[in-house]
This record gives structure tokens, C-alpha cells and sequence, in this order.
């Protein structure tokens, strides 16, 4: 598969060959939807707690004597049925994460990338880099190649310059190869790749 390659200007700089296997397939929303359920459930806090009767400070007299009230035999306060008392089967401190065999997670960002592809909202430009670290003018660049909404994706070495001129623009993204993920690849309208960017995908993907 040929690709348009782009300068940030957005001029034309030529084209690169891709792999079918990695930008070619049809994407199959039901692999996308179990690797972004995996991303989120692992990065869920799980510190919500309430706390058991056994955890609740006070008294365990019996505040009521066992026979003769004709109300309910009770013990002590504590109970999840008294106001002040324990929660009953309530929240504890816990992880969401579940397994998710590597291999599903290698098909799911092959296919999140290939998903972008049908849609026509991959861009590949030559280098993420800037020669000073000034936002206005990457804002620019960046009104040239129409993106509003992006994840940019460089290589493993990102340009300082680049990184810091981006980072006050709204909805957009710059991350490393190394931390590309299918999550925040839906969750912008627009994927930007590197020509390394997309070299390393090739090489990861071997």
C-alpha cells in the first residue's frame, strides 16, 4: 500500500510503502472495543471503599435485651441496618484490570491504524520537528494539514522544540513510538505518523 508522505507546510515530499498486514485490513470494531475495554479498566483507580461492620468504631453491647421487647433480636449497632453502621457487601479496594493475550492487543492496534486508514484521516508527514518552540507558528503548520484534533506520533526520540510548541494547543497529542496505544489513537479525530513513526510500526509488526 502507497501512502502520500507530507511536510508540516503541508507540501507534498513524496510517498512510502506500507504493509497491507498493518494499514491494510478491515477493521473489526468487536477486537478495538475488547483492547480499549483492557486499556481503561487497567488505568481505573479501584479505590473506592465503604466500610464493613467490622471496620466500624463504636460499642458491640447489645443495646437491647434478647427477650420481652417484641421487636427484633438484635446486638449491637453496628449492623448495615442501623444509620452509623457497616455497609453491607459495599465497595473495597481493588484492581479492574483483566488479562489480555498480547496477541489480541498487537491485532487490535493493527487494526485501530488500519481503521484510520479506511477512513482517511492518517496523515504521513516527513519529521515532527520545529525549529523554535513557538506555538503560534506550529498552529499554523498545523491549520495547513487541517488538523484541529490529532495524535501525533514520532519516533522514540521526540524534538523538544516540537513537543513544547505543541503542547498548549488544544486536542492535540504528541507521544512517542513507544507509547503509541489504540485508545488514544480513537479518541482523536486525526492520526499524524512519522516516516520513523511508521518505520518502527513496520519493524514492530516483523
Amino acid at each position: 500500500m502507497e501512502l502520500e508522505v507530507k511536510t508540516l507546510d503541508g507540501a507534498a515530499a513524496g510517498s512510502i510503502t506500507v504493509s497491507d498486514e498493518i494499514f491494510g485490513l478491515d477493521p473489526r470494531t468487536d477486537l478495538i472495543h475488547r483492547v480499549v475495554r483492557w486499556q481503561l479498566a487497567r488505568r481505573q483507580a479501584g479505590t473506592h471503599k465503604a466500610k464493613q461492620r467490622s471496620e466500624i468504631s463504636g460499642t458491640t453491647k447489645k443495646f437491647v435485651r434478647q427477650k420481652g421487647t417484641g421487636g427484633a433480636r438484635h446486638g449491637n449497632k453496628k449492623a448495615p441496618q442501623f444509620r452509623g453502621g457497616g455497609k453491607a457487601h459495599g465497595p473495597v479496594v481493588r484492581s479492574h484490570a483483566h488479562d489480555l493475550p498480547k496477541k489480541i492487543r498487537a491485532l487490535g492496534l493493527r487494526h485501530a491504524l488500519s481503521a484510520k486508514v479506511k477512513s482517511e484521516v492518517l496523515i504521513v508527514v516527513d519529521n515532527a520537528a520545529a525549529t523554535e518552540a513557538k506555538t503560534k507558528a506550529l498552529a499554523a503548520s498545523f491549520a495547513k494539514l487541517g488538523l484541529s484534533n490529532a495524535l501525533v506520533i514520532d519516533g522514540s526520540d521526540l524534538d523538544r522544540n516540537f513537543c513544547l510548541a505543541s503542547r498548549n494547543i488544544p486536542a492535540i497529542d504528541v507521544l512517542p513510538i513507544d507509547g503509541i496505544n489504540v485508545y488514544d489513537i480513537l479518541r482523536r479525530e486525526k492520526l499524524v505518523l512519522t516516516k520513523a513513526a511508521v518505520t518502527a510500526l513496520e519493524e514492530r509488526f516483523k
